[in-house]
């Protein structure tokens, strides 16, 4: 008996589990397989259709509309020295992978956020399970991502977006939990319906804590391309998995400084729009 114990292992267990869901779901598991590589294809198409040049200055013009000059001229340097440093395509993936993950990760956290700060109980049975997310070292979540989905970008997006869920559902919660009462009562009074009331009231009060969440989301998404590549999801990852599986340190360093120019492109823009909007919210 004792053997028997000293033998036993988790694996042993969820060997068969794994074995069922991969016999059983597969179809499922091929179909978001197939939605994500769609969606992750055609947005580095965009990405890629024009000249490295011209999409530069496309998104120089945008920053320069949607922040400041400064915001501008940051986008062109980061962009330009992904250029220069040979990763322009790897670059433009991991911005799409990023992009689909977030997206998707806001998309299942917004509306949870909200339910967890209308409802206590909700919150209180969320809150545990957020805990574990974000203490579990994020390249555990590759393990179950892979032997679900292989290897691939799939097993990357999953792990990304479930590293990247909890900041922005506690900021929802956060964010809901602070906008006073007298407003929604408010709201409520005039007869409007409690969809009115969400978009028209709550979210423009809650506007500035949902964007320090989404940065928050974009960094932690954009810091799990290293691990990505680790598991053949391309991009920058894959460049910085290739400098160290191959010992060249000047491949290694290009990749990491890339990734760099990236991270700070995104969190210099999207706190950009962040102080942008802070004036009007006041003023409201």
């Amino acid at each position: 008996m004792n053997t028997s114990l000293l033998q036993f292992s988790p694996g042993a267990f969820l060997a068969p589990v794994v074995d069922w869901l991969n016999t059983n779901l597969h179809p499922l598991f091929s179909a978001i397989s197939t939605i994500v590589e769609t969606v992750l294809s055609a947005i580095e198409a965009a990405l890629l259709v024009l000249p490295p040049p011209a999409m530069i200055a496309i998104v120089v013009v945008a920053a320069f509309f949607a922040v400041n000059l400064r915001g501008a001229i940051l986008a062109g340097l980061c962009l330009g020295f992904c250029l220069i440093v040979g990763f322009w395509t790897a670059s433009m993936q991991t911005v799409a992978l990023v992009t689909v993950a977030v997206f998707i990760s806001v998309l299942v956290a917004f509306p949870v956020g909200v339910l967890c700060a209308r409802y206590r109980p909700l919150e209180a049975a969320v809150r545990p399970v957020l805990d574990v997310m974000q203490t579990v070292p994020p390249w555990v979540y590759l393990i179950p991502a892979v032997m679900v989905f292989s290897l691939g970008r799939v097993p990357a997006i999953i792990a990304t977006i479930v590293y990247g869920i909890p900041p922005m559902l506690r900021l929802t919660t956060l964010a809901f939990k602070q906008i006073p009462r007298e407003y929604i009562e408010l709201g409520s009074a005039i007869g409007a319906h409690p969809r009115s009331v969400l978009w028209k009231i709550e979210i423009p009060l809650a506007k500035q804590t949902l964007l320090v969440g989404l940065n928050q989301c974009i960094l932690l998404s954009l810091a799990m391309v290293v691990l990505a590549g680790l598991v053949g999801a391309g991009g920058l990852g894959a460049e910085v998995t290739r400098g160290l599986t191959r010992m060249e340190m000047g491949l290694g360093l290009r990749a990491g400084l890339a990734i760099v120019a990236v991270a700070l492109l995104l969190d210099r823009l999207s706190r950009g729009l962040l102080d942008r909007n802070r004036p009007s919210a006041a003023a409201r």
